[in-house]
């Protein structure tokens, strides 16, 4: 048995301790019945008797209170929780076509990338992460962390290049970046397996061939490449510099711009880090590769000490007693209603018989 004491235990002690004394002191004294007449003796002995249990009763109260406080609990119990040794890197692709809206009835692509980062981090708990955006440049927005609150907040803050500024891009520009971030992942932690997935939709903008990702191909043990659009295409928002404006859409040869998946490029990509290629919709989950089994384990994990807590059993005896006395106080309540009206009922017939008895020795002496 431990205590976690919501308060320092002495200045519990200091709290409790006169109130626990009184209680005791009415206990062992009893009520105070004035002077006893005969023959009431045995009323007498009932109601000390009845006070006594009812003092009882609030001791235990302020008993219970003072357990309560003190928070007992038993030690031992443990919980074992799931680690993937595991660092995964996210590329994410931020040129204007990821908010083309053909995601799920009209909604943007990167709505689509943000669901699946999600089930990302809850298929591999304990994981690493890295995030790598890639549109004109590369970018290590997050390096490796286990912090996936602020991978996911990074990905809800996410905007994709700003439209005036664009010039062009190439699917493969985050190859160099990729590879030298999984490159220094296996230096500082060689024990660790390592998994990529790509996100994007195979658009590329520039009239070169987009870089391969070859290089990044040895260090990759899992992993996948996901893309995002349908062959019909879908309109593209503006993005300008400021937050929250709708500027329109992009425009060419007097219509709305569409962008189209192109699934040759993203199955090359998928080739040459020797992972699969899935084509995302927003009606089926993502299929995740198992993480590699030596970098799963509950061992390595170990186990997080935490307490079964007991204070609720205290709370469940302070809620009987307060019932008690509730029960109690209603029931005095009631009794004293019905004193009342026959009390007033005698007054009135007292009065009325001094009336009565007025006017008689008034009629008498005239």
């Amino acid at each position: 048995m431990i205590f976690q004491p919501v308060l320092h235990p002495l200045l519990l002690v200091l709290l409790f301790a006169p109130v626990v004394a009184l209680a005791v002191w009415l206990i062992v004294r009893g009520p105070s019945t004035g002077r006893e007449t005969q023959g009431a003796g045995s009323g007498t002995a009932r109601a000390k008797s009845g006070a006594r249990v009812l003092w009882g009763l609030r001791l235990l109260l302020i008993l219970a209170c003072f357990v309560m406080l003190l928070r007992p609990g038993i030690p031992g119990g443990a919980t074992q929780t799931l680690a993937t040794d595991t660092d995964i890197v996210l590329v994410v692709d931020t040129t204007a076509s990821i908010v083309a809206e053909d995601w799920d009835d009209g909604q943007p692509r990167l709505d689509g990338v943000r669901e699946d980062v999600r089930a990302i981090v809850e298929e591999y708990p304990g994981a690493r992460f890295a995030l790598i955006t890639s549109d004109a440049a590369a970018e290590l927005r997050m390096p490796l962390t286990t912090d996936t609150t602020a991978l996911i907040g990074s990905l809800d803050v996410l905007r994709p290049e700003v439209t005036s500024q664009s010039r062009g891009s190439s699917i493969g520009i985050a190859a160099p970046l990729l590879s030298e971030t999984l490159a220094a992942a296996a230096e500082s932690s060689p024990d660790r397996a390592r998994m990529v997935f790509y996100f994007g939709d195979g658009e590329q903008t520039v009239g070169t061939p987009p870089e391969p990702f070859t290089t990044s191909a040895k260090y990759t043990d899992a992993g996948a490449v996901f893309g995002y659009g349908t062959t019909e295409g879908g309109p593209m928002r503006i993005t300008g510099g400021g937050l929250g404006a709708d500027e329109g859409y992009i425009e060419y040869e007097g219509g709305n711009a569409l962008s189209v998946i192109d699934e040759a490029n993203l199955e090359t990509v998928a080739e040459q880090l020797g992972v699969e290629y899935e084509h995302r919709t927003a009606d089926a989950a993502p299929t995740l590769p198992a993480a590699p089994s030596t970098t799963t384990s509950y061992a390595e994990s170990g186990e997080v000490g935490n307490v079964t807590e007991l204070y609720w059993i205290a709370a469940l005896v302070i809620v009987a007693l307060l019932g008690v006395e509730l029960l109690r106080a209603t029931m005095l309540i009631a009794r004293l209603r019905q004193l009342k009206a026959p009390r007033s009922s005698v007054v009135e017939r007292g009065a009325k018989r001094r009336d009565e008895t007025r006017s008689t020795t008034e009629g008498g002496a005239s």
